[in-house]
């Protein structure tokens, strides 16, 4: 791409592309060429480009549609419109869908250089815009989906990736691992971020509804349908759709999803008239979709298109190292709502169970505990009476499944000794050695530990372990 920007021209007109591609090329800017609307969009759709000289009167798709239809692939395109009939309800039309200007024929040279330069600050002012945006959700987003582990660093590093694309993705893992909260994420570092956000759990739908809530339905379509009214892919026209459990739907839904992702277009129940949608599609689900198929519960051909972009999230129980974290951040959330002050530095025994809790409904799980331990906490600090029994007085299936063989329960019970208390003694006691072998330096010490550095430095204050002289 040239320094200076990028240009598409689309006009049906040889001679004027070529005069227009003279012209630019000359000034520095890197300029395509498209002869019709259908090619014009299809070019912008494998690239977009800084500004789009478009002509208003081409066969087949005229200028004005070609514009509608570059807004929906990129809400900040910049789009110049050219024609030899510039009247004023041509120039009043363009404006009012979004061009950037209108240029009439024949023209001035000054005029397209001028207006092209224009658009190209314009267009970097909208993507400085876009960056920040993108920069203050990732930011939001994060401080809601606590992890700095390494698994969830590659999700985040993963969400970072898919983000600007137009692919659908398939988020799975268990209930409570954060879904949603992922699926957001990736809309909110998107370009549709200005756009809507649509969740839906398809559980809470009954089946019979489920196709008039998606896709709408016209007045009379079936019993009850006293008005007309639009689906959520409608509302979603230009944003995000998010189908959660996706699952559950039943295989007629499943048809149709697909026809949606194909064609990118859906019929209202009782209409006939297929109509054009624009959204992004993020699905996800807590079951063996693969599994699913190979039973016949679910179609094959819509799990590949669901699954362009896997993404796994792992459970809690195979990320211990972000519970500290998880739960300091709903100390404080639930402090605020509750008007509390309980610290959110969490005793070390009480760390320890909750770190050797298998934790079976996930962050959402984790949460729950956390909010009931602030609203009952007698003093300024979380202790174990404010845990739930499963947690202080796990069954021996919990003990295991946090990695605690029988054998060393019935050790420790032999010995008349509290099991976290050793984990606790034991971890503060590899920490120390860590800080010993590497000068106090925290960042090297957690290298050596194989944990995130701001995970060791709130261990450490969690256990208040002071420097050795």
């Amino acid at each position: 791409m040239a320094k200076k920007g990028s240009i598409l021209v689309v006009d049906d007109e040889e001679i004027m592309r070529d005069v227009l591609e003279t012209l630019l090329s000359a000034e520095g800017y890197r300029v395509d060429l498209a002869k019709t609307g259908e090619e014009g969009l299809e070019i912008y759709g494998r690239s977009a480009y800084d500004v789009v000289l478009l002509d208003v009167s081409m066969p087949g798709l005229n200028g004005l549609d070609v514009l509608g239809e570059l807004l929906k692939m990129d809400a900040d395109a910049v789009v110049v419109m050219i024609t030899a009939y510039a009247t004023y309800d041509t120039a009043i039309a363009a404006w009012e869908r979004g061009a950037f200007g209108c240029i009439r024929k024949p023209f001035r040279n000054e005029q397209i250089t001028e207006t092209v330069a224009e658009g190209i600050k314009r267009r970097r002012k909208e993507e400085e815009r876009r960056s920040l945006r993108r920069a203050m959700s990732r930011s939001v987003e994060r401080d809601s989906i606590i992890g700095r582990s390494e698994k969830m660093r590659s999700v985040f590093s993963l969400v970072d990736q898919v983000a600007p694309a137009r692919s659908t993705v398939l988020v799975m893992g268990e209930s409570g691992t954060g879904k949603e909260l992922i699926a957001k994420a990736i809309h909110e570092q998107s370009p549709r971020a200005a756009k809507t956000f649509v969740p839906v759990n398809s559980t809470n739908i009954p089946s019979e509804l489920l196709e008039s809530e998606l896709f709408g339905h016209t007045k009379g379509a079936f019993t009850g349908a006293v008005a007309a009214k639009k689906g959520l892919f409608e509302v979603a026209d230009g944003g995000t759709i998010f189908l959660d459990e996706i699952g559950d739907i039943p295989p007629e839904t499943q048809a149709r999803l697909l026809r949606v992702i194909q064609e990118r277009e859906f019929t209202p129940l009782g209409d006939t008239t297929p109509r054009k949608v624009d959204v992004r599609i993020i699905a996800a689900t807590n079951i063996d979709l693969k599994e699913a198929v190979r039973q016949g519960a679910f179609r094959e051909d819509l799990y590949y298109r669901l699954a362009v972009v896997p993404i796994d999230l792992p459970p809690l129980r195979d990320r211990r190292e972000d519970i500290l974290a998880l739960a300091q951040h709903f100390i404080r959330k639930y402090n605020e709502e509750n008007n509390r002050t309980v610290a959110d530095q969490i005793a070390p025994d009480v760390l320890a169970l909750m770190e050797a809790y298998a934790w079976p409904g996930n962050v959402r799980e984790l949460e729950n505990v956390v909010e009931r331990a602030v609203v009952i906490a007698p003093t300024s600090e979380i202790t174990r009476a404010c845990l739930p029994r499963d947690i202080t007085d796990p069954p021996s299936a919990s003990a295991t499944a946090a990695g605690t063989s029988d054998a060393a329960s019935a050790l420790d019970a032999g010995r008349g000794v509290n099991f976290y208390d050793e984990v606790r003694r034991f971890e503060i006691d590899l920490i120390r050695r860590a800080l010993d072998q590497t000068g106090g330096r925290q960042s090297r010490a957690a290298r050596l530990l194989g944990m995130n550095a701001t995970t060791l430095n709130s261990k450490i204050k969690t256990y208040n372990i002071q420097s050795r002289p």
